[in-house]
């Protein structure tokens, strides 16, 4: 029983981690990425549509992506689409064939917004972590009179320091990350 509450919210807990991995990629860094443009709904026959439905991403250079559409038609929404993006800051250029997107450089002050950025992300991440430990406790000490109070009591160390760990993972991908959009 206590395993398979610690068993859950270690699942919980590494899902809350990956999710704010996740979060960071979207976190610009000056650089061409794909995973920048997974977010972006497109207007598509008047459904909003993923972008990497309606379209080939490829990153040409460090700064510039290269979007080819699978649809010919659908290019001037992409465009549209890409423009109304303001997380991005990139003007397209539609050639009728492809459209190319080159990343502005990022000046300090951005540079610093999006630390901040981050760092919000990662903190609702902690409390995601710190909110699965919370209910994972209740459950334990809901087994109290089933299997008795020791027990139970190893059970919330080992959920403590798997509660450190993720914690300590999300840091860690924090502290990545900023040396990412802090370097010039």
């Amino acid at each position: 029983m206590i395993e398979d509450v610690l068993t859950e919210a270690g699942e919980k807990m590494g899902k809350a981690v990956d999710a704010v991995h996740n979060d960071f990629q979207n976190v610009r860094t000056g650089r061409a990425n794909p995973s920048l443009f997974q977010k972006i709904m497109v207007e598509y026959y008047g459904t909003p549509t993923p972008l990497d439905q309606l379209a080939g991403l490829q990153v040409q250079e460090a700064r510039t992506m290269v979007i080819t559409p699978y649809d010919k038609s659908a290019a001037k929404d992409i465009e549209k689409a890409i423009v109304a993006a303001q997380h991005l800051g990139a003007t397209p250029q539609n050639d009728g064939e492809v459209i190319r997107v080159t990343m502005p450089e990022l000046n300090e002050e951005r540079r610093k917004e999006y630390v901040k950025l981050a760092h919000q992300k990662a903190e609702d991440g902690r409390v995601s972590v710190r909110s699965v430990r919370r209910k994972a406790k209740d459950d334990l000490e809901a087994l109290t009179s089933e299997v008795g109070e020791d027990d139970v009591f190893r059970g919330e160390k080992e959920l403590e320091a798997m509660t450190k760990a993720h914690i300590d993972r999300i840091d860690e991908a924090l502290k990545r990350k900023e040396e990412e959009l802090l370097e010039v």
